[in-house]
């Protein structure tokens, strides 16, 4: 197994933990974001005001964008193990 085909694997995995991690952490990014400048212009600081709509956000993202992730998972999974035969001989 040559450095460059561990790099390559490495690249591949990155590429694809930042594909299905970013809806989560985009709409986590923006929900916080509302939030805190609705309690901002309210002047209301509520713990649970910024915990309850990221966890419903982040649910309706899950529910959407889930079976796009699990895909995209399968998918990259699948690829590496059939280049298996490819990177032992």
């Amino acid at each position: 197994m040559s450095p460059e085909l561990v790099i390559n694997i490495v690249q591949n995995a990155m590429s694809v933990l930042l594909m299905v991690a970013a809806p989560v952490l985009l709409v986590s990014l923006l929900v916080g974001l509302l939030v805190s400048v609705l309690q901002a212009a309210t002047q209301i600081n509520e713990m649970t005001l910024t915990f309850i709509p990221k966890l419903l956000a982040l649910f309706l993202t899950l529910v959407l964008a889930g079976p796009w992730m699990l895909n995209t998972l399968i998918d990259y999974t699948t690829r590496l193990f059939q280049s298996i035969p490819n990177v032992i001989g």
